[in-house]
């Protein structure tokens, strides 16, 4: 597909979910190997992909299905050794096991823990390791220092380092140029490449959003940025987009996080409001959406994950002045205090009470704790006295107790007075009010149980929508 300088595809004023077309792959499958690679169409190279996580392993995948040599690079044995055995350490990623097993067998796909000899095997070193927050809500680049450091000894004339990771506004100028210069003894645009392009991808979905999604690259001078736009031109079949700057584009994956943690923000405060005047917010927001400048997000217990709770505090790190950016932040984490309210006053206080989360993971279907909401859920049912106990289809019951609640068995009778959904599992619609004879409340904090039939005696409190007993 072209390079270009502005997204032609992607754009859509449509209220609701956008979802974007799978482009046909426009690649002649090997492409011509070369040694060094150094953008001709066509070609393809080496290249290093430093962190074979739930994201790193998918991208060296992707590059290996398009002909490319691919040099998985993790810190973990286990993951190492997975990979050269052809298989996939990813439970629940759609189509990678598949790709890893077929790239490893035809020799396109290796792993080791040694990052400078891969970088110096490499034309091109892709970093994608995770930058989180600190206890002050400050980013934490430990993984990511650690894994510059282990490839810049291995640097050459002619190496293209592209970090995927997202990072704040200017870090891969101001943080890791003069970090990887000093290592290498090589320069910048002269004959070293740097660049940034963010990962823009949904568990469950990599390789489609791979295959949909415009890639969007910045490089720290002109030639870093047309190096680093033929890579991904080789290896995907997206859209290119080659931005002015990698500040511009380090801004973009901030821009459009930041964004979605606003809009639900948003959403929880009308859904506060539709609270107070008795409608239903899901009625309100569909309507809303018909019209085709409105896309509200959806209300909810909270915002969990790798990515919305955390990259708006990286524009704050920078930007403190931004305060919608710093409130939304606080609403979204505040609807655990909220949901914690309405447990207390349906049960007359917590002291003692036993209530039942359902669902620990982020986001159902996917076995991450990331920044669940679960976790400061039960910290503060646990702290005001109650019993807490949990369930989730992905978790083990040790699992569950290590973050601080009492195993449910999905089925079982229990004394939970109170029942707090933090996901939106469809199991959840299968729940039986009859195994629960003591109930008194359900809050449903993802507004997937409104249809749920319930006893006369039983409250059901949703996020915006009607309450009912």
């Amino acid at each position: 597909m072209p390079i270009v300088q502005r997204p032609s595809a992607g754009a859509s004023l449509l209220g609701g979910s956008i979802v974007l077309p799978v482009n046909e792959c426009h690649h002649d499958v090997p492409q011509q190997s070369v040694s060094p690679w150094t953008g001709e169409p066509g070609t393809a190279g080496v290249v290093a992909v430093v962190g074979a996580g739930k994201m790193g392993l998918p991208l060296a995948a992707q590059f290996a299905g398009h002909g490319w040599k691919v040099i998985a690079v993790d810190v973990q044995p286990a993951v190492v050794a997975a990979i050269n055995e052809g298989r996939s350490h990813l439970g629940e990623e759609p189509g990678v096991a598949e790709l890893v097993a077929r790239s490893h067998a035809e020799g396109r796909l290796r792993a080791t823990t040694d990052g400078a000899t891969a970088a110096r095997d490499a034309d091109v070193v892709v970093l994608i390791v995770p930058v989180m927050l600190d206890a002050g809500h400050q980013p934490d680049y430990r993984y990511m220092d650690a894994a510059v450091d282990s490839i810049a000894g291995g640097l050459h004339d002619g190496s293209l380092v592209v970090f995927e990771t997202t990072l704040p506004v200017g870090d891969t100028r101001g943080r890791y140029q003069p970090r990887l210069e000093a290592a290498s003894g090589l320069h910048t645009e002269t004959d070293l490449f740097v660049a940034f392009s963010p990962e823009r991808l949904y568990s469950g979905a990599v390789l489609r959003n791979l295959s949909s999604y415009p890639k969007l690259v910045g490089g720290l001078g002109p030639a870093s940025t047309e190096r680093a736009a033929r890579f991904y031109d080789s290896v995907l079949d997206a859209e290119i987009v080659a931005m002015s700057s990698a500040e511009a584009a380090e801004f973009s994956k901030l821009a459009d996080t930041t964004y979605r943690d606003v809009n639900i923000a948003l959403a929880n405060e009308y859904a506060a409001y539709a609270d107070r005047v008795g409608v239903d917010i899901r009625e309100v927001i569909e309507a809303a959406n018909s019209q085709p400048y409105s896309h509200i997000h959806q209300p909810g217990i909270g915002v969990g994950g790798h990515c919305i709770p955390v990259y708006p505090h990286f524009l704050l790190s920078r930007a403190p002045e931004l305060t919608l950016v710093a409130r939304s932040r606080e609403v979204n984490d505040g609807q655990i205090q909220i949901a914690l309210a309405s447990v207390r006053d349906s049960l007359g206080g917590l002291d003692g009470a036993p209530v039942l989360v359902l669902g620990l993971t982020y986001r159902h279907g996917v076995n991450e704790l990331a920044y669940s909401r679960a976790l400061p859920l039960i910290e503060a049912l646990a702290a005001a006295g109650a019993r807490v106990s949990a369930f989730d289809p992905l978790m083990t019951d040790a699992e569950i107790r290590a973050v601080g609640a009492a195993p449910y068995a999905w089925g079982t009778t229990s004394d939970a007075r109170a029942i707090v959904t933090q996901t939106g599992d469809p199991q959840w619609l299968s729940l039986d009010p009859a195994w629960f004879p003591d109930l008194a409340l359900l809050v449903d904090g993802r507004n997937t149980l409104a249809g749920l039939t319930l006893p006369e005696h039983v409250r059901y409190r949703g996020i915006g929508v009607p309450r009912r007993g």
